[in-house]
């Protein structure tokens, strides 16, 4: 029974990645805003689920944002710091990152958050979605987003959605399969992984992990052979001596009836617990391999056993029908090229309608399978990064359905594609521009298929607090006096973007009175020695001083551009000076400066 109904300009349905950045930014606009979550925690893969070493748009130039700002905080914050793993450059206690999203919905009176409820009906009328009803409250809304996991409100509302693979005739996707096989049909959508924090208890022992249900250590056999415990065990190291166990080769992805998670609500529970059992029975067997000083960690999320995150971390699901699908060659690289064209709906709907950028290599996460894709990853900086994409703003609107747009892993997206649209911070940049959307479809008395996608594109672009980047380039530092024209410039000139991913206005020369450097570099150790050219985009750095260093090697990498543009052009046995940021568990130096001698 309704006890309540409630009313806003703007509901936001799941406080995950998306939704948490969309209702932020739809309140920050100035919509009043509500905000239900299931969880007691917002951001979802990046906090609730447990994914604290997030992946993708790590380049300075892709720092923008919300995700930016998220960033930065978390500079501020986490003691420390976070350079702590080899899987990502930003790695932190996830209790942190739910500070944050708290204190910033907390600063924003016109920002309601109800937490510990779902969706349970939705309210429409004619073809447009008013309402949503919960289990004792209703809330009716001028804009309504879809933020939930796993699109839980298109199946309530009977909007067009797509769950599992489509074939090579459905777009021409060059990775997609000709025909339906075994694969298809045992993994429809990628597999999730229920993450659990295990910690190192030095010296002390840790209380046993104790078996669940269906322990088989011979599932987790060879988990870490290529790789050495050790190296295993830093590639998801968070602050505190805790790491973040999220491991796909004979590790914790669960893909056994995956179907399960959207017949219905038990079956959804059922494989809930079972995957959160495969955890748990990894985490008992790294311990039985490696020792008694790594066990669960203790007093970390907020329920029992609190070694487990939340929820699962769920790489894909149910995905709109919109108006625009993004397909595979969207998020390939130009022929030749270092990204992908913003170009292919400005061909077809007259405007580059570009709100929010990627940069991950396509990833799909299928237990016991390696499955081919198509390349889209580039060494840039001394390592691997992937191709930027950009994402459409007809991919977050419903093809027949008004009132609504999704701002979560539930865009209208292929499944093949999905595998790099997925990641928390692309998500976290569709949910700002969807919170943005709403929240001027509300000021405009329109619909989001009738917002002028240039105004949202210009909101995004000089917000006050957080300006987003929507159209990717590699030397476009957000700092830059010309970032707004250049941002400009190839929206209304998407096919005049460059093949090299590089903006043909922006000058290193601005780099000199970055803050940047200005903030960052006295933080940061000075190093001397020598620089080694291994091989094209791989460097060693030989250290001759401070004394307690002399001998070591490390790898060079930078997330800069224009010291990415210095190590390309030093010779190889160069004598320099560098300022930077050594992360002990990968063996590689953070470039933020450097000079010659």
């Amino acid at each position: 029974m309704v006890h309540q109904t409630y009313t806003a300009d703007v509901l936001v349905v799941g406080g995950g990645t998306g939704g948490t950045a969309a209702a932020i930014q739809a309140a920050r606009r100035g919509a009043k805003t509500i905000l239900v979550s299931e969880f007691p925690w917002l951001g979802g893969m990046l906090t609730c689920a447990g994914v604290s070493a997030p992946d993708g748009n790590e380049l300075e130039a892709l720092q923008t944002g919300l995700w930016g700002a998220f960033l930065q905080e978390l500079r501020h914050r986490q003691p420390g710091g976070l350079d702590n793993c080899w899987v990502s450059f930003f790695s932190y206690d996830p209790r942190i990152g739910a500070e944050i999203f708290a204190d910033w919905v907390e600063e924003l009176p016109n920002l309601q958050w109800i937490s510990g409820q779902v969706p349970i009906d939705v309210y429409r009328q004619g073809d447009r979605i008013t309402g949503v009803r919960f289990a004792d409250f209703a809330v009716t809304a001028k804009i309504i987003l879809d933020g939930t996991e796993l699109g839980d409100l298109l199946a309530l509302a009977e909007i067009p959605y797509r769950w599992g693979w489509e074939l090579q005739s459905e777009w021409g996707e060059p990775s997609a399969p000709v025909s339906f096989n075994s694969l298809t049909e045992r993994y429809p959508v990628q597999a999730p992984t229920y993450v659990v924090i295990m910690q190192d208890f030095g010296e002390a022992v840790a209380p046993e992990i104790p078996p669940a249900p269906n322990y088989d250590p011979s599932l987790f056999a060879g988990a870490w052979d290529g790789y050495g415990a050790e190296t295993f065990l830093n590639y998801g190291r968070l602050p505190g001596d805790r790491f973040m166990i999220n491991w796909p080769i004979c590790g914790n992805d669960y893909g056994q009836g995956l179907e399960r998670l959207i017949k219905s609500e038990v079956t959804r529970g059922e494989f809930i617990q079972e995957s959160r059992w495969h955890s748990q029975n990894f985490a008992r067997f790294i311990q039985n391999q490696l020792g008694r000083r790594y066990g669960l960690a203790q007093q970390l999320f907020p329920h029992t056993p609190t070694a487990f995150a939340l929820h699962p971390y769920y790489r894909e699901s149910r995905r709109l029908v919109g108006l625009t699908t993004l397909r595979e060659q969207d998020i390939l690289p130009i022929a030749g090229g270092r990204v992908a064209s913003i170009s292919n709906d400005a061909i077809a709907l007259g405007a580059c309608k570009a709100i929010a950028v990627g940069n991950y290599a396509n990833d799909h996460h299928y237990p016991g399978v390696q499955f081919p894709l198509q390349p889209k990853s580039i060494r840039w900086g001394g390592r691997w990064t992937g191709t930027p994409f950009i994402i459409p703003y007809n991919c977050l609107i419903p093809a027949t359905t008004d009132g609504l747009l999704v701002c979560e892993k539930n865009i209208s997206v292929s499944h093949i594609a999905n595998g790099a649209t997925r990641l928390q911070p692309v998500v976290m940049g569709i949910g700002q521009a969807a919170g943005m959307a709403a929240a001027m479809c509300v000021e405009l008395n329109c619909q989001p298929r009738d917002l002028p996608v240039r105004d949202l594109q210009a909101a995004l672009l000089q917000d006050g607090r957080s300006k987003a980047i929507v159209i990717p380039f590699f030397n476009l530092s957000p700092n830059l006096s010309d970032w707004l024209d250049c941002q400009l410039y190839y929206l209304n000139n998407p096919l005049a973007y460059p093949t090299s991913g590089n903006c043909h206005r922006s000058s290193t020369d601005g780099y000199s009175e970055s803050t940047f450097d200005k903030v960052l570099i006295p933080e940061n150790k000075c190093f001397q020695g020598i620089f080694y050219r291994l091989s094209h985009q791989e460097y060693k750095f030989t250290v001759a001083a401070p004394a307690p260093y002399q001998g070591q090697n490390w790898q060079l990498v930078t997330l800069r551009s224009h010291i990415n543009e210095q190590l390309e052009a030093y010779p190889d046995q160069q004598l320099i000076t560098v300022w930077g940021r050594q992360n002990h568990f990968s063996n590689w130096l953070l470039v933020e400066h450097l000079n010659e001698g």
